[in-house]
């Protein structure tokens, strides 16, 4: 478990792009598009963000897994915002997810945060029902609004 670095970003890339939701939103491009290479520059420059990677072993698959996390702040409690969390289709199962979670809680009391929140697509059940494992609940219906 590490920050990502720009060299990850292909990686990285190719993960969001494993399910079919990825397929359908992210660009198809095998080297990553300007748009983010400068995402990339965004979150890695701001404190609050903490784009991550498993990396398992460099000489067969090196990343395989990631997650964006960052800080927000709601009446002086501190959140931390899980976003983007995708594990390799091939080591889906195993367990890797859960030590993810553990980390990013061990991170969240580390930086004194009160409340770890996160969003899936309604179409992840899988997921949905991993993250339900973990103690999330679904206290709050998202939205959103494409411009």
């Amino acid at each position: 478990f590490r920050r990502a670095e720009h060299r990850d970003l292909s990686a990285i890339l190719k993960l969001l792009r494993e399910d079919e939701l990825g397929k359908n939103r992210e660009l198809s491009s095998e080297t990553p598009a300007r748009c983010y290479e400068e995402a990339f520059q965004k979150i890695d420059a701001d404190p609050n963000h903490s784009l991550m990677v498993i990396e398992l072993d460099q000489r067969t698959r090196p990343i395989i897994g990631t997650y964006h996390l960052t800080f927000l702040s709601l009446q002086g409690a501190t959140r931390l915002q899980v976003e983007s969390v995708r594990i390799a289709e091939d080591y889906r199962g195993e367990g890797i997810g859960t030590l993810m979670f553990e980390q990013i809680f061990k991170y969240a009391q580390e930086k004194r945060a009160e409340i770890v929140q996160l969003t899936t697509n309604k179409a992840r059940k899988d997921a949905k029902r991993f993250y339900e494992r973990l103690g999330f609940q679904a206290t709050h219906e998202g939205m959103k609004l494409q411009l």
